[in-house]
């Protein structure tokens, strides 16, 4: 045996896991700073958002929805990382996030991330420009509809296909570019601008939308027409399109009450109403309660944009349609979220293009079309419509909905889809930042109290194995270093974040590594009594120890990966950290511990009883070695 190349692997191993902690990505500040591993909610504080259930009627959801709102939330959270998220249920209606760290945006973890795909059926102004016209201006309904003028939306969204591409400029209308080769997968692409849509809402947008269990608005549409008063009611009533005030000055006078609602009370409004009075604004339809849009078999109003208001068919294409969603960065370097269709949802996309397309029964009118005369379809996630581009031809393939987002945004957008809409609807009731001061006590209190057991674990060792001693104490230290290294670069890699209870699983791993030193020497004594030289001890000694040192850390790495699986919160790190400790001293037993053995056995110190700490059991073997001249070697 070599035990120099096995120490050269090992210090290999180390200069390319500190490489990493100092220079890899992520690594910025002095070096001071880029030895700081990531830390959890209990020991830097965080943010915690507290989500109520909302049902129909005040009632509490059932106990196995909340369980599998949970588990959705809990998914979209380790989604981002292993981050030591907290996800829990509080009560009958609660639902709690902690999330270590500052800044952490848990805004958009709560929405239903209800996709649903309509076809636009007309478009107008929803900026509330259109209803401040001044008398004896001239104005058309329709301007609002483009998406230039006053009306803009902040994104000028385009759909392409892989095959076929559909494209929409920010001028007024759409403008198609037929890309070479047959039908396609599509892509519903939005050109990156400055806009919330990439998170899939505009911030006025509600924190989250029901899948199907929505509940009645809170607002009484008898109430909406006793606050608003008959004359608006009225004049709301007899409108057959979006509101002419420019031809009839008394029009926008009567209308400007429904100004004044809210967003439970525009919620219970018509859709026809929603699109047709001007003084209802994207602000009030953004301000919408969840579930306001959620039913797939009724028409509905949503914005684009916070400027752009969008009369919209059925839904025929649904969340519950698409296999899969992942974000990706396209031919062009920009994030993208990819969608694939299930079998049947692949067909009815092809359909709704088809028909969009072709637009079927003249559904959409002037408004609704793009440059080329197509109808489009409306990406509409939870509230709000991500982009409604023009469809220029009938997509047979998978798509994607490309926009203003950046690695974060569409990965979050992915896991929202990907892992499925809530079965309940929430609020967020409340986000507040967690200070770190009683985790920082116990931390210290911890690491005093782990101080002071491994100093007296090194004087014993040193006491009762001397030279065997100095290669326990630099394993441990060896084996922290190593584990340090290893959790700074964990945390930027893949987000994991030390807690106390990770704390207490190295704390634990430590004591089983000491427990392996305790099986090599104590197989060395024996060794040695069955009459074999030290030198030749120490092989077979390592012979046979290694077998019950790989079992023992075999089954602490069994015990930890079972528990990390059926665990949740904070005893998932605990089960982390302790399998990754256990891990690691293995690479210190096998690349350290056995090769430092070898090589202090061809020492004279190690031949001392008095330094190498065999102690008795040299002096027994000495003696027997007088009574028989030929002591047994290996």
């Amino acid at each position: 045996m070599r035990p120099g190349r096995q120490l050269a692997v090992l210090g290999l191993i180390f200069v390319v896991l500190y490489l990493l902690v100092f220079f890899a990505n992520g690594a910025s500040g002095s070096f001071r700073d880029r030895l700081h591993p990531k830390l959890g909610l209990d020991l830097i504080g965080g943010t915690r958002v507290t989500l109520e259930a909302t049902q129909a009627g005040g009632k509490p959801p059932q106990a196995q929805q909340m369980e599998e709102a949970r588990r959705i939330i809990e998914q979209r959270v380790n989604g981002l990382g292993v981050s030591e998220a907290e996800v829990v249920t509080e009560g009958n209606r609660n639902i709690v996030i902690s999330l270590p760290g500052e800044n952490k945006n848990l805004d958009q973890i709560g929405n239903a991330a209800e996709l649903r795909f309509r076809k636009v059926l007309k478009a107008g102004d929803g900026s509330g420009a259109s209803a401040e016209v001044a008398p004896g201006a001239t104005a058309s309904p329709s301007e609002g509809a483009s998406p230039s003028g006053s009306a803009e939306p902040s994104a000028s969204p385009s759909t392409a296909a892989s095959d076929t591409a559909v494209q929409e400029s920010p001028s007024a209308g759409a403008e198609a570019t037929p890309s070479s080769g047959g039908q396609g997968g599509g892509a519903l692409a939005e050109t990156p601008t400055p806009t919330p849509a990439a998170s899939g809402s505009p911030s006025a947008a509600p924190s989250a939308t029901p899948s199907d269990s929505a509940g009645e608005p809170a607002a009484d549409t008898g109430a909406v027409q006793a606050k608003v008063g008959a004359e608006a009611w009225a004049a709301a009533s007899a409108l057959q399109g979006p509101a002419d005030v420019s031809s009839d000055p008394t029009l926008a006078e009567k209308l400007k009450p429904f100004g004044e609602l809210t967003g439970d009370e525009v919620a219970v409004l018509p859709p026809d109403m929603q699109f047709n009075v001007p003084t209802i604004t994207c602000k009030q339809l953004d301000a919408r309660p969840p579930a306001s849009i959620s039913g797939p078999d009724q028409q509905v109003v949503s914005c684009e944009a916070g400027s752009v208001k969008y009369l919209l068919d059925k839904a025929k294409v649904l969340g519950t349609d698409v296999s899969g969603a992942s974000a990706q960065l396209d031919q062009t370097s920009r994030w993208v979220v990819s969608l694939k269709f299930k079998g049947d949802g692949q067909t009815k996309w092809t359909n709704l293009t088809r028909e969009a397309f072709n637009n079927e029964g003249q559904a959409c009118d002037a408004t609704a079309l793009g440059q080329d005369q197509h109808c489009r379809v409306a990406v509409v996630l939870d509230n709000v419509v991500i982009s409604a581009p023009e469809i220029q031809g009938v997509l047979t393939g998978d798509s994607q909905i490309t926009g203003s987002f950046t690695n974060q945004t569409a990965n979050e957008l992915a896991s929202q889809l990907r892992y499925g809409a809530l079965p309940v609807t929430f609020t967020q009731q409340e986000a507040q930042s967690v200070t770190a001061t009683l985790g920082a006590s116990y931390l210290r209190a911890g690491l005093l109290a782990a101080g002071i057991g491994m100093l007296l674990v090194a004087i014993y060792a040193f006491f009762y194995y001397r030279l065997l001693g100095t290669v326990i104490f630099l394993s441990l230290l060896l084996s922290g270093l190593l584990v340090f290294g290893a959790l700074v670069v964990l945390g930027r890699g893949i987000g994991f974040t030390l807690t106390l209870a990770g704390i207490a699983g190295f704390i634990v791993s430590l004591g089983v590594a000491a427990d392996s030193f305790v099986i090599y020497f104590e197989r060395l004594k024996d060794e040695i009594r069955e009459g074999r030289s030290p030198r030749s001890a120490v092989p077979r000694a390592w012979a046979r120890a290694r077998r019950t040192i790989i079992s023992a850390n075999a089954i602490t790495v069994m015990a930890a990966v079972v528990l990390y699986i059926v665990s949740v919160g904070t005893v998932k790190g605990f089960a982390f950290a302790l399998g990754l400790a256990t891990v690691l001293d293995l690479v210190i037993v096998f690349l350290f511990r056995h090769p430092i053995m070898t090589m202090f056995a061809r020492t004279r110190a190690f031949l001392s009883p008095r330094v190498s700490g065999l102690g008795r059991v040299l002096h027994q073997d000495e003696s027997e070695s007088t009574r028989n001249p030929r002591v047994k070697e290996a």
